[in-house]
């Protein structure tokens, strides 16, 4: 059983918040926005996930992401998680390729900031079944609590915001991407890869490459996504608090997802009193990048102070 509550008032807000069986439907009047996975899911009792973004829409329906993508099923909308889960010298779980891994989502608060904007807030347990108590019942290890903030739509644009805050729960915990030099691993994008996808940074055009590149605090990938002929776009900003800012990026024209890399192959530690905190603005946009100013809006993004929530 989960928990759930909302707080603040909500009579004809614009952002509507519905639970489901499986997660949640955010919506902003009678066209959504997009569906938190809350249950996991699986393809034939493999890949299991949960706790993840899918489908996203874009500002005229068209879908943004993709779930069990045939060329890397472990994919999942939009996704936060790493290669590497330690507990001292013992690999726990692989949350990134959905080995040895789950997310129990044991509570979640519905929250009303403004009169412009509303968020699911979710608490949730990552688990393994190399870690259980003596009667086998798997024992939590990080408390993950998640902040998803949904902004109203304005000026061909919205803004959906990410606070990702991960406790440990026992000592000697530590966090880390992929083991090669590659390094992938954190917040990521399975969005369509169409033949016309244009990647942008802060100084002009992207080209991926097999390793990952510096392209500044924010990356555009606008094309014709939906696959409608019509351009659209999704940029992902990284807040200034963020460790190692300006984060590192993966990106990948044909088959896989587009990555902001923390921390790299070397893991880091998490903390038992003081939560790692990672934020991220997503911009979904009409037209390509020449219809949004990004850099006034990473501005305007590193300028807000990050919002304080209740912790569990």
């Amino acid at each position: 059983m989960i928990a759930f509550t909302a707080c603040g008032a909500s009579a004809q807000h614009p952002i509507s918040i519905v639970p489901t069986e499986e997660g949640f439907v955010i919506s902003e009047g009678p066209e959504k926005v997009m569906v938190y996975q809350r249950t996991h899911k699986s393809l034939n009792d493999k890949y299991t996930r949960a706790n993840y973004i899918h489908p996203l829409y874009g500002l005229d329906g068209e879908v943004l992401t993709e779930d069990f993508p045939r060329d890397h099923l472990h994919h999942r909308g939009v996704f936060w998680a790493w290669h590497q889960v330690w507990l001292s010298d013992m690999k726990l779980s692989d949350p990134w390729a959905t080995i040895d891994s789950r997310w129990e989502v044991y509570e979640a608060k519905i929250l009303t900031p403004d009169s412009k904007s509303r968020a699911l807030q979710v608490f949730v347990h990552w688990t393994s079944p190399l870690r259980t108590d003596s009667t086998g019942k798997p024992v939590p290890f990080v408390r993950e609590t998640t902040t998803i903030t949904v902004h109203r739509a304005e000026s061909d644009m919205r803004k959906i915001d990410f606070q990702i805050e991960l406790l440990a729960l026992e000592n000697d915990m530590r966090l880390g991407g992929s083991e090669d030099a590659k390094g992938y691993g954190g917040f990521s994008a399975r969005i369509p890869l169409p033949a016309d996808l244009a990647f942008t940074g802060t100084d002009g055009p992207v080209e991926p490459t097999t390793l990952s590149v510096e392209a500044g605090p924010w990356l555009d990938f606008s094309g014709d996504l939906g696959g409608t002929g019509r351009t659209s776009g999704l940029a992902i900003l990284c807040h200034g608090s963020n460790p190692g800012y300006p984060q590192r990026w993966i990106l990948r024209r044909k088959g896989s997802c587009q990555n902001v890399v923390y921390p790299g192959r070397d893991p880091v530690p998490l903390s038992r009193e003081k939560p790692l905190v990672l934020c991220y603005r997503l911009i979904i946009h009409r037209g390509d990048v020449n219809d949004v100013n990004l850099d006034k809006l990473q501005a305007e993004y590193n300028s807000e102070a990050l919002p304080r929530f209740e912790s569990k």
